[in-house]
């Protein structure tokens, strides 16, 4: 009963916030569960550092206290202040939807959605079964009242190449001249040198993510396990894996697992296996990947981003591919689409990491990034579309 007056208090609010003049120097952005990551984040950095009008709105307060630690601004979208500037911001960057910032709020507001991944998954009103399906085409009750902000179009959408802009744009129901093609900002601390980067960290990351670095000089190798979400809402820990196993093959080669779940995906203990670490699904790992010597995923985005990282080694851990088709399905073909070394259970996958990194082939590697990035995938400037 309280979510359901929330959400009601919701829709009773959003007209309000169309009344209110927007100034078009102020700038709001937001990002999923009131973190602070992704490409709003990145792209919030370096406008407040260009000093622009720009300000973190949060519902959370460990966040807005963060923001606030590395000297840029943040406010609570829950309190007056924090509210006051969604309403006067004329333009909103998000991660995802209005609800990174405040759905109810969002009225007259110039939605920049910067998105968190290019990839193959059907989305949004590309769905054809699974939850999102419900949401988008066929509309539940349930799905329609709880989602508003699934329904707000942005006025702009990060699309990042020619090959998917087709693709997002139907997703979102927008022309594809309201798609921005520019490559992702959070990817530019993974194609930046490495001077540039140790300093970012040094004054953006927090005392978590140093610490986390430090103790990773250690080890000679370094993997990290990032599995997408599941419709289904099966875990991190796939279907027969010996964490036993895996730690004795680690402690062999001297090297450690980070394992990076999605915010939605049921984690499990990792206690008592050194080697093996469970990142908090809300701290922002796009710092730590390029200390990592390889990537173990599967159907998630991240791929893409990896492997504009030269040397490095990738393992696609696919044993559920035909339960996961069945959730959510490609929107292009998926191994025509892809990269690194398939492993359909366990034993292949433990293989994989005895063997150690394997360097993805050059050739590949390289097209694949052109595909999915155009020619020139760390580059972004938004200064063309402050006008918007």
């Amino acid at each position: 009963m309280l979510k359901f007056l929330k959400y009601l208090l919701s829709y009773l609010v959003h007209p309000l916030s169309f009344l209110v003049p927007r100034c078009r120097k102020k700038l709001a952005f937001g990002s999923y569960r009131g973190g602070f990551e992704g490409n709003a984040k990145y792209l919030f950095i370096e406008m407040s550092r260009a000093g622009l009008d720009a300000v973190w709105l949060s519902s959370s307060k460990s966040t807005v206290a963060l923001v606030r630690s590395l000297g840029l601004r943040a406010e609570s979208v829950l309190g007056f202040r924090g509210a006051w500037r969604a309403l006067r911001s004329r333009t909103w960057f998000v991660n995802a939807y209005t609800s990174d910032i405040l759905w109810s709020l969002s009225g007259g507001a110039n939605v920049i959605n910067l998105w968190h991944g290019v990839g193959l998954k059907r989305t949004e009103y590309n769905s054809t079964s699974g939850p999102m399906y419900d949401r988008y085409i066929r509309k539940t009750f349930a799905q329609a009242f709880y989602h508003p902000e699934a329904y707000r179009k942005p006025q702009w959408l990060l699309t990042a190449s020619d090959f998917q802009t087709p693709m997002f744009a139907q997703a979102f129901r927008l022309p594809e001249s309201r798609c921005i093609k520019c490559g992702y900002p959070r990817n530019s601390i993974l194609t930046c040198s490495e001077e540039d980067r140790r300093k970012f960290i040094e004054s953006y990351e927090p005392d978590s993510t140093k610490s986390l670095l430090e103790m990773l000089r250690g080890y000679r190798e370094v993997w990290i396990y990032m599995p997408t979400w599941r419709d289904s809402q099966r875990g991190i820990f796939a279907r027969g894996m010996d964490l036993g196993k895996l730690q004795e093959v680690l402690a062999g080669r001297n090297a450690i697992l980070l394992l990076k779940p999605h915010p939605n995906t049921l984690t499990g203990a990792v206690d008592g296996y050194p080697d093996i670490r469970l990142l908090d699904s809300r701290a922002d790992v796009y710092p730590i990947l390029p200390y990592t010597d390889a990537l173990i995923t599967d159907y998630s985005s991240v791929l893409y981003d990896y492997i504009l990282m030269e040397g490095k080694g990738a393992v696609l851990y696919l044993y559920d591919r035909d339960d996961f088709v069945r959730d959510r399905d490609f929107y292009f073909p998926f191994d025509e689409n892809v990269i690194g070394q398939k492993t359909c259970d366990f034993g292949q996958l433990l293989e994989a990491i005895s063997k150690g990194p394997q360097p993805l082939p050059e050739p590949e590697r390289a097209a694949l990034v052109a595909k999915f990035w155009d020619k020139t995938p760390s580059h972004y400037d938004f200064s063309d579309y402050m006008h918007l």
